[in-house]
């Protein structure tokens, strides 16, 4: 079968297509895990705090498929990442995945009973749904950046020599406080557009406009311990872009200012980081301005922008690794085949745009603001 389009270019459609997966998830869920980050803070007494709940009650689930979508794309499309990080970050992930099975449980469960202990339990497990990823998802792209202690053998059978404690470090906690700050912004500004106007969105509001400010102060740490630390990857080697897969064949070098090497070569670039920092501005600029519309929007693309810049630093790399890195994983070592690529490709141009389609749709019927009268009249509820 004779495959219209290059390896190389396959290569990079899907490193692109892995990028908007993760953007995607941070877009949907990104909003639902920084309104359950928001709950006990913007929300006083039981019914306000069903009403936080009930922005993202019936959309949550939707929004949880773009993390199983991203999962499914590197276990498919780059078999050597997801080797390394679902062994590596096993118990990392297994936290994750521990927190976000508290918030069905705590969606379904919270109702159950009239009791305001019960009831503020539950509440606090959403919190801990929303906060603990938030904050894990951030450290994970973190060690990213730095490089994960993996190599492989001559064999390629892997070696992991990190730990659990090894992910936090004080560069990865400015990247998981980030994250913590860039989710609970969007949160903030999903609360804008979906709760009445009253004392729930003014405290929402006050909440998004300190983590906007937090957002721009630890994306400017993270920039300068990027442009001041030893840290970055570079190719040393000749590397044919369409080749077999293979790490070891790869020579690879950790330099100072390696993940700026991009940016000077191609100063299009810059626009991502810009986005970056522009986009909690912009949000501020819409909350001082009770313009909800623009609020939502100004948290979006920070969000873009921030998970742009580090494709954006890192590319061609993917995983580099701090203890070997000549065992790092880059576009164009760490795929699978071009058979491979190019049939998922054909399958999801085929179903990411039913996926985007329904979604639009679900989002249109579900549109509007929920009010603390809808809270009280209707038995569904949570």
């Amino acid at each position: 079968m004779t495959i219209p389009l290059d390896y190389e270019v396959l290569r990079v459609i899907w490193w692109a297509l892995m990028g908007v997966l993760l953007i995607g998830f941070a877009l949907t869920d990104g909003f639902d895990l920084g309104v359950a980050a928001l709950l006990p803070w913007v929300a006083r007494g039981d019914e306000e705090r069903r009403l936080v709940i009930n922005t993202i009650a019936p959309t949550w689930e939707g929004n949880q498929v773009w993390l199983i979508l991203g999962a499914g794309a590197i276990f498919a499309a780059w078999p050597f990442v997801y080797a390394v990080s679902f062994s590596g970050f096993y118990l990392a992930m297994f936290l994750v995945l521990s927190a976000l099975i508290l918030r069905p449980v705590g969606f379904k469960y919270r109702s159950k009973r009239t009791s305001a202990r019960w009831r503020s339990g539950w509440d606090w497990a959403l919190f801990v749904g929303g906060l603990i990823p938030a904050l894990v998802f951030g450290v994970a792209v973190g060690n990213v950046l730095l490089g994960a202690p993996f190599r492989f053998d001559s064999d390629l059978r892997l070696h992991y020599e990190g730990s659990l404690l090894g992910l936090f470090t004080p560069f990865t906690l400015i990247a998981g406080l980030l994250s913590i700050a860039m989710l609970v912004l969007h949160g903030a500004g999903w609360l804008s557009l979906k709760v009445e106007k009253g004392a729930v969105l003014k405290r929402a509001q006050r909440f998004g406009a300190v983590a906007a400010v937090a957002a721009i102060l630890l994306y400017a740490a993270g920039f300068a311990m990027l442009t001041w630390g030893n840290m970055g990857y570079t190719i040393t080697s000749a590397i044919d872009h369409a080749g077999p897969s293979n790490p070891l064949d790869t020579t690879t070098a950790q330099v100072a200012k390696g993940w700026l090497a991009n940016y000077a070569s191609y100063p299009w670039l810059w626009l991502a980081p810009l986005l970056g920092f522009l986009g909690p501005v912009i949000a501020w600029v819409g909350m001082a301005r009770r313009q909800d519309m623009l609020v939502f929007a100004g948290s979006s693309l920070a969000t873009i922008g921030i998970i742009s810049s580090v494709g954006a630093s890192m590319f061609p790399f993917i995983l580099p690794s701090s203890i070997d890195p000549t065992s790092s994983l880059t576009v164009w070592n760490a795929s699978s085949s071009h058979m491979t690529l190019w049939i998922m490709l054909l399958v999801t141009l085929v179903l990411l745009p039913i996926v985007l389609i329904y979604t639009s749709w679900a989002f249109k019927v579900m549109f509007g603001r929920v009010t603390l009268s809808d809270v009280r009249s209707n038995p569904d509820f949570y």
